[in-house]
């Protein structure tokens, strides 16, 4: 194709694509397999960003490698390898025969390794870890999350979660915490904080979107169904599958064809993934029989209710606002909260959700102040209400707290047809 402006195609341009989305993809899995190698996470993580910003480097020069993860893997393993053999490594770590083996690009298939991520996952919940850091230090290592965006889930200053994170990872080494399945009968114990991890990446990706979405809605219900299998008697790991089955049948429906968002109550349900809503039930199904009733029970029930629509026509709003009242008083939480509001005003009218929220919002401080749909919520019944200046302001407040160009451009025309 011929430029009509006489530049030239950047060459660099597939190899930052390609290194973005290895990053993307495949960081998590490359980091499991290098902590496991080294049971050393801090080194680990700094192999593997040499090996990255070594493919930034030679990549747009030499052209993206047919096998890029298996690059990245024996680039990082080199790194390890070179200080291994250092004068300072070898005060204090034996050579390894196998570990310190010659690695070729071409002998590494990265697809034929097991997926270690679960393992690592594992170790982050270890009760030598500080219990509040659990999740957080997941969705760092394991799934790429930032300080910062990990900091805005949990509502507290990002240098402040920076801090915890390396402190936990420092742990990890000075408690010599071995990067394996711990035995069944350890399972238990730590399976919460995984579970709320994975939880974790589907909130966090669902709220935060952004011009360049990521893969994790995918991600989430990979890891969920792994947890599944690992755990099969758990009745929240089949909770946590069918929710963000249920959540991730709705994504193509988000938007409609022209880009612009569709909030839930307007989605076509023909655009639905209903062999995904299917899935999920036969997993909703499976904890029912179980006979334990858990949050991420709650969470999917009220998923399935609002994905009942593309049978029934309708939604059942006054089932709704049981569950709602249900999963607040088992599992209390300002997005729980917000969204118990919002149905609280589709039963008993604007007035009675507005009460509500204002009651929740009362008691958050600067955190409900910054929550987005809180915000979204307010301007809405506000609008409903005909308090139109309030309403205008509240819809400035959500704008601005909004990262997802869609949803930002659909709060900006509700803003201006108040007038």
């Amino acid at each position: 194709m011929v430029s009509l402006t006489g530049d030239r195609p950047d060459p660099a341009g597939p190899a930052l694509l390609a290194a973005g989305l290895a990053a993307r993809e495949s960081r998590g899995r490359l980091l499991a397999l290098l902590s496991a190698a080294v049971n050393d996470l801090t080194a680990a993580e700094d192999a593997l960003a040499d090996a990255f910003e070594r493919a930034l480097r030679t990549w747009p020069q030499r052209g993206v490698p047919d096998n890029p993860d298996g690059w990245l893997l024996a680039v990082a393993r080199n790194r390890l390898r070179d200080w291994w053999k250092s004068a300072a490594a070898r005060r204090t770590v034996g050579l390894d025969p196998e570990r310190d083996a010659p690695a070729y690009v071409q002998d590494l298939d990265v697809e034929a390794i097991p997926d270690r991520r679960l393992e690592l996952m594992l170790v982050c919940a270890h009760p030598a870890i500080d219990r509040t850091v659990h999740t957080p230090l997941m969705l760092d290592t394991v799934l790429g999350f930032t300080a910062g965006q990990i900091a805005g889930a949990f509502a507290m200053p990002t240098a402040t979660m920076a801090t915890r994170l390396v402190r936990a990872k420092k742990r990890i080494k000075a408690a010599g915490i071995p990067f394996r399945l711990p035995d069944r009968d350890d399972l238990p114990a730590r399976m919460a904080a995984v579970l709320e991890a994975v939880y974790g990446v589907y909130v966090i990706d669902w709220a935060t979107t952004g011009p360049q979405p990521r893969t994790v809605p995918g991600e989430a219900q990979h890891l969920a169904e792994i947890l599944t299998g690992l755990v099969p008697d758990d009745p929240e790991a089949h909770g946590l599958a069918a929710l963000v089955q249920l959540s991730a049948a709705r994504a193509a429906a988000r938007t409609d064809p022209g880009g612009r968002f569709v909030p839930l109550a307007e989605q076509d349900p023909a655009r639905w993934d209903h062999e995904l809503i299917g899935r999920a039930h036969e997993h909703l199904q499976a904890a029912h029989a179980l006979g334990r009733l858990g949050r991420y029970q709650i969470e999917a029930g009220i998923q399935a209710v609002h994905c009942a629509r593309a049978r029934t026509g309708t939604t059942n709003w006054p089932v709704l606002l049981d569950l709602h009242r249900i999963l607040q008083t088992l599992a209390p939480s300002l997005g729980g909260g917000v969204a118990f509001a919002a149905v609280t005003a589709e039963v008993n009218g604007p007035a009675a959700g507005l009460a509500r929220l204002d009651e929740l919002l009362t008691g958050t401080g600067t955190a409900g102040e910054r929550f987005q749909p809180a915000r979204a919520v307010r301007a809405h019944l506000l609008e409903r209400l005909g308090r139109t200046t309030e309403a205008a302001a509240a819809y400035d407040s959500a704008v601005a707290l909004t990262h997802d160009p869609a949803e930002r451009a659909y709060l900006q025309h509700r803003r201006a047809a108040l007038g």
